[in-house]
């Protein structure tokens, strides 16, 4: 069998002039691949949106109230533990979870929240994850109290503007490259003071500020992660090479253009030099500036990473509205964290602050109110800006249980008390006698376990004025906590 090919319009082709010959090449004869190429990629990832969706649709979530003990002493080492034990969700799908099924990586969030002044710390997490986060919280706070309560949110107005409420929220981003860590709870330590103080913990603001509201007013700090995998590891060393001063590998396109100028160049006479090496980077060189970000890349690199998205809502009824107070104290409260040869956190004033000005500014700010509304409630991480990589030391430090020590928070929900093991040397059995307590106060004779000496008169007499004292000293009042407060 012969097969015939017909070169007759490329031979033609080279009778033309170059510019003919390029849009030829370019849009006459290939120019419909690249329209191609991002057709299909749009037609998949709208089928991939689709499929998300269903999966989301059946998908439940619950709120989980935590309430920890009175004088906490544990160590923001325990909360970095808990977020390195929820990363434990952390799943790749495959091809058909992925493109039939939907499945997608669940996100968690952590949140603070203070209604008239009430503080509250919660985690929202899908329903099948209630005994995996429980888990996570009970192995670093075994005394702490887990309730299962409503969602907060559901009695917030879903549009704006509203009669009666009026909000201001934003999410925040990082002011430098993600690779740079923040400020961590490690360098908010110092050497002044007694033992329990040396750490000045950054939630004291928070504390105080959530504690300061007033009835009416409604404070939610957000904070959205997804457990990530360790791809982003490469892209870290790649910015610490680049402060070192690592050049990058020689790409195709450099290499063919280096042929082509050898071949001018050897072509006109010239004399090809041979190729320098590049002398190897060295850290003596480097600044004390640089010297630090690597070294904070690479404690970072070292860490549990989480893809991470924070959001803040101030609600209030227009009558106690006080944005100079509480906006500009939450920001206040993120500016902690900020380095300025690091990162830190800035509020995301171009695209989802409900702040604007100029051109339609009330219209557009109740656009944004909406959405950021919308994406609040949802727990979204994918509503907003692009989420940030946040290590599980960067988390714990952002988010965590306040060190009674010192921080005065009276109105932080609190377990009722302390749970207690009973010592070993109980004497309990069947054989044990049972002895009502209420006839100690009588002259009737009661029976004792033959290791427990019989209680004294004087003891008694104490004891009956000690009680009497009890039941005349008066009771504190305070006030009722909202009903929409999430505790139990």
């Amino acid at each position: 069998m012969l097969i015939n090919l017909d070169f007759t319009q490329l031979s033609e082709m080279t009778t033309l002039p170059l510019p003919d010959i390029v849009w030829r090449l370019m849009f006459w004869y290939f120019g419909w691949l690249p329209i191609a190429v991002v057709s299909i990629w749009g037609a998949l990832q709208l089928w991939l949106y689709y499929r998300q969706n269903l999966y989301a649709a059946k998908q439940k979530t619950i709120v989980l109230a935590i309430d920890i003990p009175q004088n906490n002493v544990q160590s923001l080492r325990a909360v970095e533990n808990l977020f390195a034990y929820i990363h434990g969700a952390q799943k790749t799908p495959n091809l058909i979870e992925k493109w039939w099924e939907g499945l997608y990586q669940p996100s968690f969030s952590f949140e603070i929240v203070a209604i008239d002044g009430y503080i509250q710390f919660l985690v929202v997490a899908p329903a099948q994850f209630k005994d995996f986060v429980e888990t996570a919280i009970y192995s670093q706070y075994p005394d702490a109290e887990i309730s299962e309560v409503e969602d907060y949110v559901s009695d917030a107005p879903d549009s704006y503007p509203d009669k009666d409420y009026d909000l201001w929220g934003s999410e925040f981003l990082l002011t430098a490259n993600q690779a740079l860590p923040i400020r961590v709870y490690k360098e908010f330590e110092h050497q002044f003071g007694e033992p329990e103080t040396l750490y000045r913990d950054p939630m004291a603001s928070l504390m105080d500020l959530m504690s300061s509201l007033k009835k009416g007013e409604q404070l939610w700090y957000q904070i959205i992660v997804k457990p990530t995998g360790f791809e982003w590891v490469k892209t870290f060393e790649k910015e610490s090479g680049r402060i070192i001063g690592d050049k990058p590998g020689p790409t195709l396109f450099s290499v063919v253009s280096g042929h082509v100028t050898d071949i001018f160049s050897a072509g006109m006479g010239k004399e090809l030099e041979p190729p320098k090496k590049p002398e190897p980077p060295s850290m003596m060189n480097l600044r004390p500036r640089q010297k630090k970000q690597i070294e904070g890349i690479q404690n970072k690199i070292n860490k549990i990473g989480f893809e991470a998205k924070i959001r803040m809502i101030y609600l209030a009824k227009k009558e106690m509205m006080n944005k100079p107070k509480v906006v500009n104290g939450f920001v206040g409260y993120m500016k902690q964290f900020a380095a300025n040869d690091m990162n830190g956190f800035k509020p995301d004033a171009p695209k989802t602050a409900t702040s604007t000005a100029y051109f339609q500014a009330e219209a557009r700010a109740n656009v944004r109110k909406n959405k950021i509304m919308r994406a609040y409630k949802w727990r979204s991480s994918w509503l907003g800006r692009v989420p940030f990589l946040l290590s599980n030391e960067e988390l714990a430090t952002i988010w965590h249980f306040p060190i009674d020590a010192v921080v005065k928070a009276p109105l932080v929900q609190r377990a009722a008390a302390r749970r207690v093991e009973p010592p070993m040397r109980l004497p309990v059995g069947e054989s044990r006698p049972t002895v009502n307590y209420e006839s100690i106060f009588n002259d009737e004779e009661v029976s004792f376990p033959p290791n427990v000496e019989k209680q004294s008169p004087q003891t008694k007499s104490s004891f009956e004025d000690f009680l009497s004292e009890e039941k005349e000293r008066p009771k504190v009042q305070r006030d009722q906590a909202p009903d929409n407060l999430p505790f139990v």
